[in-house]
């Protein structure tokens, strides 16, 4: 694949974004330079009006900024917007990086993609910091030494106001709404102003994450599609018991999968974008990819600090993945240059991910019903469903199709194909991704071209993991890592004496087992998705009765009580199908703009 280098992709440099379609007819893509808007509360220095904007290549008219891409998050196809070349990190980058903070981390990495003609280099610097101010622990996503024996390590990633990995993402993504429309509505009152109407799905953490990043922001509303009965008592609580006036919680008959289409048809709906002007928060918005790939350069520093882990093999990072959104994440991180051996996805029974990777690259939707879909616990948020999601104790990761991999086959499928130029080839991986997905939704299957699937080996491996065995790991260590030993600059553990995993997390961890004992000599790192309060149903059933356990003892203050607080929900009744969302969110937003909503 092709790269800019460090020092050349920058303020003036070409930097594209791809946006392979899923639902209109003829695949296309966008290619944009960077240019910032010409407003006094943005000018740090002259701009080159020669600059171009995002545009699509097969409709000129159609052009796009950064600052576009992110409040858009959807082409207004479906489409989905990537980077068409990955800038590679400087010669010196990690001699020169290796003692920085997470937030300095994040300004390196962040202006490697954005432009300081988008946002000033103070003012981004300004929004990091804000995004991570909000985190409980200095390092932001400590890494804490599991199993020394075994090179185990896990990546703290709950340490956030909601208790989840999202809040790494979208802590951000809320101050760039904030930040970007504040500099498009100066000087604007009344209905001039640019308000934004942000909606996204949620299997449980994405919801409550997106809600705190965007409560009580001007000028935005947040609508959060969540599945009814799918999510936990501590998630959904989180999202309905935030009351401002901006926030909007739709419950939803349905999965996840049921709930993301809904959002996918609305961004796709003419009607929908003649009236407001829609943004993603889900990570189909490119903006929360980039933000999570910090972290796994964190992750890679931390390692590297501690004693004995100056130099050595690559690790191997270990990701619970649902929708592809956060191991997609640490891929870009290695196509940027982190030295990363491999990646372990790790996933529940509801498993297309590992059948891809089984089966010689064939991407199959298998519904299951009846007492074949029966598992997890009701109370944690699993509920079988007729589409054939399985029911799990992970049920943040039930689901039946991961939408993120499609932004992976594209570079894939653009990679191993050398022949003809550079925009040929890219049209034509677009075209390829769009008859495959064509594919899966008329027959439920797709299978890549050996070329796609070897490229794919190269980087991944993959590993389901049963309800019984994320049982088996939360009691195993529950019982043997005691007081776990932090390697990050600052960092603590979340808990004292035995370390309590959450079951997302436990699938991780199951994977990354059978990683070691095929690569004994390598780091393993492991990401901790969630606090294990926000699945405490699951945790009881583990280590119920187990010696000195009471879960009491990990409950998050900001957890007691939550669940008998006011709260605010609309019901959709079922049937209603996305354009009956429609009315709801159109009918909500005229009555919150119209001060009735407090």
């Amino acid at each position: 694949m092709e790269v800019i280098s460090g020092e050349v992709f920058c303020a003036r440099s070409l930097f594209r974004l791809a946006v392979f379609n899923i639902t209109a007819t003829g695949a296309s893509y966008a290619a944009f330079k960077c240019l910032g808007l010409d407003m006094a509360v943005n000018s740090e220095e002259p701009r080159d009006p020669s600059l171009w904007l995002f545009r699509y290549q097969t409709d000129d008219s159609l052009k796009f900024s950064f600052e576009d891409v992110v409040l858009k998050g959807l082409a207004k196809d479906g489409g989905l917007f990537l980077p068409e070349d990955i800038p590679a990190l400087p010669a010196s980058w990690e001699s020169d990086w290796k003692e920085l903070s997470f937030e300095e981390l994040a300004f390196n990495i962040f202006s490697l993609y954005i432009s300081p003609d988008e946002i000033p280099s103070r003012h981004l610097k300004d929004i990091i910091k804000r995004s991570y101010s909000t985190f409980r622990n200095p390092d932001v996503t400590p890494l804490v030494e599991l199993d020394p024996e075994r090179k185990l390590y896990l990546l703290e990633l709950f340490h956030g106001p909601t208790f989840a990995f999202k809040d790494v993402a979208l802590q951000f993504l809320g101050n760039l709404f904030e930040y970007f429309l504040v500099r498009r509505n100066h000087g604007k009152v009344g209905e001039e102003r640019h308000h934004l109407t942000v909606i996204g799905a949620t299997s449980g953490d994405t919801g409550s994450a997106a809600i705190y990043g965007l409560r009580g922001k001007k000028d935005v509303s947040v609508f959060i599609l969540y599945p009814k009965g799918r999510v936990s008592p501590i998630q959904e609580a989180q999202m309905t018991t935030v009351l401002d006036a901006n926030v909007h919680n739709l419950n939803i008959e349905g999965s996840f999968d049921d709930c993301q289409d809904i959002v996918k048809a609305l961004f796709a709906d003419p009607n929908m974008n003649a009236t407001h002007n829609l943004a993603a928060v889900n990570s189909i918005n490119w903006a929360r990819i980039l933000a999570q790939i910090t972290y796994y350069f964190h992750a890679y520093f931390s390692l590297r600090r501690s004693p004995g882990h100056l130099s050595g093999p690559r690790p191997r990072l270990v990701v619970p993945s649902g929708n592809f959104g956060n191991v997609l994440a640490g891929w870009f991180s290695r196509q940027m240059g982190l030295p990363i051996e491999k990646f372990v996805i790790a996933t529940n029974e509801n498993d297309i991910l590992d059948r891809f990777f089984k089966s010689g690259g064939h991407y199959t939707k298998d519904p299951v019903h009846g007492k074949d879909a029966e598992g997890g616990i009701a109370e944690d948020g699993a509920k079988a469903h007729p589409a054939g999601v399985k029911e799990t104790l992970s049920p943040a990761m039930d689901i039946l199709i991961s939408s993120n991999f499609e932004r992976l086959i594209w570079y894939l499928t653009y990679r191993v194909d050398k022949t003809g130029p550079v925009d040929a080839r890219r049209e034509a991986a677009g075209q390829l991704i769009q008859k495959w997905l064509s594919d899966l939704k008329t027959s439920g299957t797709f299978a890549v071209t050996k070329e796609v699937f070897a490229a794919a080996q190269e980087e991944f491996e993959s590993e389901r993991v049963s309800d019984g065995e994320t049982l088996e790991v939360i009691r195993t260590f529950y019982s043997t890592c005691d007081s776990p030993k932090s390697i990050s600059a600052h960092a603590t553990s979340h808990n004292v004496g035995a370390y309590i995993l959450d079951p997302h997390t436990a699938v991780g961890i199951a994977a990354a087992g059978r990683s070691i004992s095929r690569n004994p000599q390598v780091d393993h790192i492991s990401l901790a998705t969630a606090h294990p309060a926000k699945f405490s149903h699951a945790v009881d059933l583990a280590l119920k009765g187990e010696k000195s356990y009471s879960f009491e003892k990990v409950l998050p203050a900001e957890f007691i009580g939550l669940k008998d607080m006011e709260s605010r929900v609309t019901s959709v009744p079922g049937g209603a199908g996305w354009e009956g969302v429609r009315e709801i969110i159109k009918a909500e937003v005229e009555q919150e703009l119209r001060g009735e909503r407090q």
